[in-house]
Formats: C-alpha cells, structure tokens, sequence
C-alpha cells in the first residue's frame, strides 16, 4: 500500500451545499466529464472536537467572533484505537478563506496535550502549537466536547488536481462516550436523505464548475458539522429539562 502524502497547511475556499441524494447523483453526472476519484475515494472520518464546559469557542464560531475557530482530533481509521493515526487540526476562517494547521499524532498524545499540557515527541508542529496556545489563553479548560463521524466520497480535478469535491453521508454526532475509540456511533445530524457536498479550491472556480452550479441554482450554505450538532445538543438539553 502506497504511503499517503501528509499535507499540514492549507489555505482555500471551501463551500457546502446540503443536498438530497437524488439531486447529488444529477450534479456528479454533470461534473463527471471534469472530475475524476481521488487517491482515497471512499473514507470513514471520525473527529472529536475540544471545547470547554460551556460551549464558547463553538458559540464564537457561530456567532462568526475572533477567526471562527475549531479545534479537533481526526482520524481515518475505520475502527480507532489507542494506536491509530490521528491528526491535531486547527481550522480558522477569514471571510471565506479556510485555514487549517495540522499535526500527525495519536489520540492518548492528543488528549493529554490539550487538557494536561503534556507533550511528547508527536507533538512537534510549532504552528500548531502556537495556534493551541492561543486557544487555551482564550478559552479555559479544553476538554473532548463532541464526536462527529461520517463516510466521505471524495473526487479532485481531472486537470486542476487542487479542485476538490467531497460528499459526506451517514452523518452522526454524540455528546457522551466522547472517545475515539468508542467507535462510530450517535444521533443523525441530517434527515436521511441528505448529504453534505463540500468544494474546495485555492482559488476561483474553474468556468466548468460555476456553470453547472448556476444551471441548477445553487447557493452555498454556511453549514459547520459541529455548530449544528451543538445546537442539537442544545435543544435536546432543554427538552430534557422541561420534561
């Protein structure tokens, strides 16, 4: 198995669109003649976000207040454990330029960096570091808040291989047993039918692109995964106590 390129910076444009799946398979029609399968087609994500008690670096975000930042544990693995690759993210957003900072790690590493400040030789990306830091002065005692997991389809540029589409099903989220290793599990953050298609570009859109989005009138969405399963969360929490 050939090894996998390992990128940690990226800076791009990266639009959502929520679609149902019968809408989804006439836009891969069109885009199929520009868009071809990426090295790692099909993949299962599994993320845990760090936030406090309160919620404020996810309500910030939303809010769209300091950079909109997230901070998270990802893994490609289909059944994590303690070994598993992991990677430390930091995703930032100016405007609608993504950011993201990244490091290779695993996840005991990960956890005892973020809520103890325990570093070991994994943690080596002084970005990212610094990026952390940050975070910990604005937001005290950052914890596991929130699994988010999914399958992913992912497709790139027959000639711009920068050009991205990915489409995220099977969408789940929990706010208990927030371990990796807890496997892929929780509550639906879409109804069924639904997918998110996401397209990043370091730049413009190709003409190609922009033609086939205008023909089926489709506005990008500001949709965060994590946002609207705190909001989920939130809601539940309230029925909880009213009942």
């Amino acid at each position: 198995m050939k090894q996998k390129q390992i990128q940690t910076n990226f800076q791009r444009i990266e639009t959502k669109y929520v679609l149902d799946r019968a809408s989804l398979a006439r836009l891969e029609a069109e885009m199929k003649p520009y868009l071809m399968e990426d090295d790692y087609a099909t993949s299962t994500i599994s993320n845990v976000y760090f936030d406090n008690d309160d919620f404020q670096m996810i309500q910030d975000s939303i809010a769209r207040r300091g950079g909109r930042e997230k901070m998270r544990m990802r893994t490609y693995a289909a059944q994590p454990t303690e070994e598993s690759q992991v990677f430390l993210e930091i995703k930032k957003k100016s405007e609608e330029v993504g950011f993201k900072y990244r490091l290779v790690s695993n996840p005991l590493s990960v956890v005892n960096y973020i809520t103890n400040g325990l570093e070991d030789h994994t943690i080596s990306d002084d970005r990212v570091k610094a990026e952390v830091e940050q975070l910990q002065d604005r937001y005290l005692d950052l914890k596991p808040k929130m699994v988010i997991s999914y399958d992913r389809y992912s497709m790139k540029g027959r000639e711009d291989k920068k050009v991205r589409v990915t489409v995220d099903s099977n969408i789940r989220y929990r706010d208990y047993d927030v371990d990796l290793t807890s496997g892929r599990y929780g509550l639906p953050l879409l109804e069924e039918d639904k997918v998110i298609m996401e397209i990043k570009v370091p730049g413009h859109y190709p003409a190609w692109l922009s033609a086939i989005l205008d023909k089926y009138g489709l506005e990008d969405q500001s949709f965060s995964k994590y946002g609207n399963a705190y909001l989920k969360t939130k809601e539940r929490l309230a029925r909880t106590v009213k009942s």
